[in-house]
């Protein structure tokens, strides 16, 4: 089976957020859509690992944020590459509280819509959430980031907490040895060590930062090398 047939499939960027009680989480999804029009009714795909998960579960309400192609990578990274249990992901960016309480990212974000449960299906590793939408506002301009454009305009990467995660194959590259200076992903703080390198990602140990190819990415959020620092 060629799996890169499900990349042909079209997908959007979202931030999908929730609440539980006085606490707020949101986290970046790639698997939002509408299902019916009158009443209007969409759904979502979460994993039952994030903590998104358990907030929607809990208080059976949620927000998506339709993100614009503008989006930094620390922002994607943040929402996607970082857990809630660690910190407080709106913590320093733009959001307000919705009718449903549920909390709405608005940086970045072109249009919203809020929703409230009247479904859900365990799909295994995901449940699809499906709502009733209460409310909804365009918000901001820009065109709408695709998952099509996040991967191939940006080089970004999917989690593995993904619904639409597939590993890819290693691809070779000849080993060669300068600095060992090691650089971290000022995004989400993965740490690229020269005597280690990306195997994943077909870059063997003893590859300098320096010379990592120009679209090389962080193996952990998909962020540029732009985005990485030298350790001090």
């Amino acid at each position: 089976m060629n799996k890169a047939a499900l990349h042909k499939v079209s997908y959007g960027l979202y931030i999908v957020s929730s609440k539980m009680q006085d606490k707020y989480n949101g986290q970046i999804a790639n698997t939002v859509f509408q299902v019916t029009s009158e009443p209007p009714t969409v759904a979502v795909s979460i994993n039952k690992q994030n903590l998104t998960h358990q907030y929607i579960s809990e208080s059976k309400v949620w927000s998506i944020s339709v993100l614009n192609t503008d989006t930094p990578f620390k922002l994607i990274g943040r929402f996607g590459f970082k857990s809630g249990r660690d910190l407080d992901k709106f913590d320093g960016v733009n959001s307000k509280i919705g009718t449903t309480g549920a909390p709405i990212v608005t940086e970045n974000t072109i249009a919203y819509l809020e929703a409230e449960l009247v479904d859900s299906l365990d799909v295994g590793t995901h449940t699809i959430f499906i709502g009733r939408v209460v409310d909804a506002d365009i918000i901001g301009e820009g065109e709408v980031m695709t998952y099509e454009y996040y991967h191939k305009v940006k080089k970004g990467k999917a989690p593995k907490s993904a619904p639409t995660y597939i590993e890819e194959e290693p691809k070779g590259r000849e080993k060669e040895s300068e600095s060992m200076d090691k650089y971290v992903c000022t995004v989400c703080g993965y740490v690229y060590d020269p005597e280690k390198g990306d195997p994943d990602n077909g870059i063997d140990p003893g590859i300098s930062f320096e010379k990592l190819p120009d679209d090389w990415v962080c193996p952990e959020c998909g962020a540029p090398k732009s985005e990485f620092e030298k350790q001090e």
